[in-house]
């Protein structure tokens, strides 16, 4: 089962005897495990078993036991590798036979857990969840909630800019929110730059005004790929971009003035957004069509040709690019 089905489910009130998330968003993985396991039951009464913690004989005991404080057993277990199917089976069985007893399993990291799958059926009264990395806007509308939740002052545009310091990473940014919330004050793109601290050295957003601008990036491109960013990534982030460029462009010629807010759909810090329409003006819609050619030409030979060292490969081809956007 998909997220949104899921949600359809949870927001009608339909339960399941066990719940595994899985997928390949770890922050997201964990919230909907915790977002299940606290409408069976309060924290209290949670037995959480953590990784390493793992034993199947204690879960079965305790899942087949009935609490003396509580009229539901609920176990939650946040694991990194797969469960014997045997036990996991096992596991199930004894939910269903347990009027008291539910099974939540949190599967993080990067183990392929899909055989897992095969045993949550509806005939179990198990459910599986598969969640993909939310869109751009998904994930600011879910920081924007979290900010709510912190009594976080703060704008769409800059969470924006907090999700894009972070390589998109939920859970780094939801951890500078709980710091930020200590501040008692509206929060603005210098106070991020102040109290918080992205992935690496070089922002992606620095580097593309760079790059767009035709100013040399030599230094920030092997800075970014030295600090282990994949080199696909970045290829789609650039090409996400140049749309995005491409938008202000179209948008400012046609109206004669720019409007974040319905160019996304959410307003950015004013510098942040009369810096991208600067660099935006510089082209034609020919240029616009050219650089997003390269770029995706690029990607398709990075996916394709095998025996290549893709980090020295990557470096020549933006350095090729940067040089034609220097002469546009």
């Amino acid at each position: 089962m998909y997220k949104n089905q899921f949600d359809k489910e949870f927001a009608s009130n339909k339960n399941y005897k066990c719940y595994m998330f899985w997928g390949n968003n770890d922050y997201l993985i964990e919230q909907y495990s915790k977002k299940v396991s606290l409408k069976l039951a309060n924290g209290e009464d949670i037995y959480k078993v953590y990784f390493e913690e793992y034993n199947f004989k204690d879960i079965s005991n305790h899942l087949g036991s009935s609490s003396l404080f509580s009229s539901t057993n609920i176990v939650l277990i946040k694991t990194a590798k797969k469960i014997l199917k045997k036990e996991l089976d096992e596991l199930i069985s004894i939910c269903n036979t347990n009027p008291d007893s539910f099974l939540v399993i949190s599967c993080i990291g990067e183990v392929d857990f899909k055989s897992m799958t095969k045993s949550f059926t509806a005939k179990n009264s198990a459910v599986e969840v598969r969640i993909y990395d939310p869109t751009d806007q998904e994930a600011i509308t879910i920081l924007n909630q979290e900010s709510q939740n912190r009594s976080v002052t703060i704008g769409y545009g800059e969470l924006q800019y907090l999700y894009n310091m972070h390589q998109k990473d939920l859970s780094l940014c939801v951890n500078d929110l709980e710091k930020l919330s200590i501040l008692k004050s509206p929060i603005g793109v210098n106070t991020i730059n102040s109290h918080c601290f992205g992935l690496g050295a070089v922002s992606l957003d620095d580097f593309f005004i760079k790059l767009f601008s035709g100013q040399n990036i030599n230094r920030e491109l092997y800075m970014l790929l030295e600090e282990g960013l994949n080199e696909v990534y970045l290829i789609n982030q650039t090409t996400t971009f140049l749309q995005q460029l491409l938008n202000i462009n179209t948008y400012i010629k046609l109206y004669g003035q720019l409007d974040i807010i319905k160019i996304w759909g959410f307003n950015l810090p004013k510098d942040i957004a009369n810096k991208r329409a600067s660099v935006a003006m510089r082209y034609k819609l020919i240029h616009f069509k050219e650089l997003l050619d390269d770029i995706l030409q690029l990607e398709l030979n990075l996916k394709m040709v095998s025996k290549i060292d893709s980090n020295s490969y990557l470096q020549a081809s933006y350095r090729t690019l940067s040089d034609k956007i220097n002469k546009l």
